[in-house]
């Protein structure tokens, strides 16, 4: 990735651009790098910041959904920002759910894509076996509806992390703590625009999670992206930064 990430005061992140705050949360397995597209095609006109989520560094004991979105609260504070547009991707939708729900006078509008928070199906139901390189492939281009996007960086990446077993106990803990933490009940609360960008094919949070949560926020939009898996960002850029576009038009315009 050819951005640099900036530390500062415990926290990394990627920053670039100019004017209206665009916050990037990545998901359980995802890199800074899914985002590239996005980052790429919104810096000439927004201020678009990507924190590294602490999932490898928090105290092992409090690590959960809710802990994310604490760290994300304090991440926005020491930026003085406010009033951004949180846009998550799988777990990174739902610590920004978790936020919204909290801290709702920071967010001005939520896009969620292959969100969990109120189910999924991690890894299509088992996780990956260690040492098994075939497998983590599998596993990878599971997530996708072209098998070819899980490259083999990505695949490496992921290799890397499930055979190390303090990463695997850290992200089977968070696994565990979305599970548990369901927002169903929560939803309601969440009045400002939301927007679902999802894709057809998602066998990890299926169309029928889209549905559910558009049904269960009051303020939401739904935008299907055809032929596409779990991460549309990374699989179809084009089209998920067309629907972004759309949507940020008409709330940032008003």
């Amino acid at each position: 990735m050819e951005y640099e990430v900036i530390e500062q005061e415990g926290f990394k992140y990627i920053e670039a651009g100019e004017g209206e705050p665009l916050v990037l949360l990545h998901g359980l397995m995802g890199e800074l790098s899914n985002w590239e597209p996005v980052l790429n095609h919104f810096k000439a006109k927004y201020r678009v910041i990507v924190p590294i989520l602490p999932i490898y560094e928090l105290p092992l004991l409090t690590l959960g959904v809710k802990s994310l979105s604490k760290y994300v609260h304090r991440f926005l504070k020491f930026k003085k920002l406010s009033q951004v547009v949180l846009i998550g991707n799988s777990l990174g939708g739902h610590v920004g759910l978790v936020f919204t729900v909290a801290h709702q006078e920071f967010v001005k509008a939520l896009v969620l894509t292959g969100s969990s928070g109120l189910y999924e199906n991690a890894f299509g139901g088992s996780f990956p076996k260690r040492e098994s390189r075939d497998y983590i492939r599998e596993k990878v281009e599971y997530t996708f509806y072209d098998p070819a996007t899980a490259t083999e960086e990505l695949v490496d990446e992921v290799f890397k992390s499930v055979n190390d077993r303090s990463r695997v106990i850290r992200i089977l803990a968070l696994a565990k703590s979305a599970i548990r933490h369901n927002m169903s009940k929560d939803l309601q609360k969440i009045t400002i625009p939301v927007s679902l960008i999802w894709g057809k094919q998602d066998k990890i949070t299926p169309p029928e999670v889209a549905v559910e949560f558009h049904e269960l926020l009051p303020n939401s939009e739904l935008n299907w992206v055809d032929k596409c898996g779990h991460a549309p960002m990374m699989e179809r850029p084009d089209i998920f930064n067309e629907y972004l576009q759309t949507f940020l038009n008409r709330i940032l315009l008003k």
